[in-house]
């Protein structure tokens, strides 16, 4: 299934979701402010897919753009190649006016002359011609299908960007659900942020020791969906950005960060590795002691956590 369709699947679902979740009045009584926070939990998780689907095909956007700019740098040469070509051929076919060999290659095609003749006359178009024959076609060829490349790839970026502006719509309109949801429940949309963080910060050697110390900097800042800083963050925009500043380069979703890094187990965990759950849907930043730092989700801020805040799916060392 292409990441376009399975946006849009996800899209799909969270609609689902929160018209399930929020209930219509006339339908049914006020929901408690318990029963709330379950629809308000439940909907942020889903929409939190979203998301995250979103970070994966922006972050395939930014991939097909650069093979388009690498092709398109090819087709500048690939066309200067093709004019070379093309003007040898032109130049080979002035000369055969020229010579007459015009009168000679009619010959070879009607048949008429002394056969040696004709063989004579056919090695010597061969010879004279096939070097300029081979380079036009090899240009040519080059030429077509790198131009059918750039054109797919363009094609594919697209197609791509016009599903980023429709998914962006529709997380936007569900987060305003979801917001009114938490206004109803909690008396506002947004959470108090608690501050930025005072407390001791590990000391951390190494890249590693970076991107934990950004990681606790970035305590009490929003969670803002797609955003990987400096003022929001979403969870794979928070690991990304602590290991941009250690100088490693993340991708900006939470499954294909798994991909990136290496994986280890519960028990070689060290200060700057990740910690990934909702079966890769979600991913912190182990600070040490059983904690990890990470952006939870809409209406909260980057927070400090126990590793086990749910059950982790897996973890993984930064290479």
């Amino acid at each position: 299934m292409s990441s376009a369709r399975k946006l849009l699947r996800a899209l799909v679902l969270v609609a689902l979701g929160f018209g399930l979740t929020v209930p219509a009045a006339a339908a049914q009584a006020e929901p408690s402010p318990s029963e709330l926070t379950d629809q308000i939990n439940k909907a942020s998780t889903e929409l939190e897919k979203v998301v995250e689907a979103y970070n994966k095909l922006n972050e395939q956007l930014k991939q097909t753009k650069a093979a388009s700019a690498e092709l398109a740098a090819k087709m500048g040469p690939l066309e200067a190649q093709l004019a070379q070509a093309d003007a040898e051929v032109g130049a080979m076919a002035a000369v055969a006016y020229r010579t007459g060999q015009v009168g000679a290659a009619s010959a070879l095609l009607d048949g008429s002359g002394p056969l040696a003749d004709r063989l004579g006359m056919l090695d010597q178009l061969a010879r004279d011609r096939q070097r300029q024959l081979a380079g036009f076609t090899a240009a040519e060829r080059r030429y077509t299908e790198e131009k059918a490349k750039l054109d797919a790839t363009q094609a594919k970026q697209t197609a791509q960007l016009k599903e980023l502006a429709a998914g962006k719509k529709k997380i936007e309109a569900d987060l305003k659900k979801l917001y009114e949801m938490r206004e109803r429940a909690y008396g506002a949309a947004t959470s108090p942020s608690g501050g930025k963080y005072t407390g001791t910060v590990p000391s951390v050697s190494g890249k590693a020791g970076v991107a934990v110390r950004f990681a606790y900097d970035a305590i009490g800042k929003p969670y803002v969906w797609a955003a990987d800083g400096p003022n929001g963050y979403d969870c794979s925009g928070l690991t990304l950005a602590a290991w941009r500043a250690a100088g490693k380069q993340l991708p900006h979703n939470a499954a294909m960060q798994w991909d990136a890094v290496a994986h280890i187990g519960r028990g070689s965990l060290q200060p700057g590795d990740l910690v990934f759950y909702r079966d890769l849907g979600h991913v912190a930043i182990y600070v040490g002691s059983g904690k990890v730092i990470h952006a939870p989700t809409f209406g909260e801020s980057v927070k400090l956590a126990s590793v086990d805040m749910m059950n982790p799916y897996g973890y993984g060392r930064v290479r």
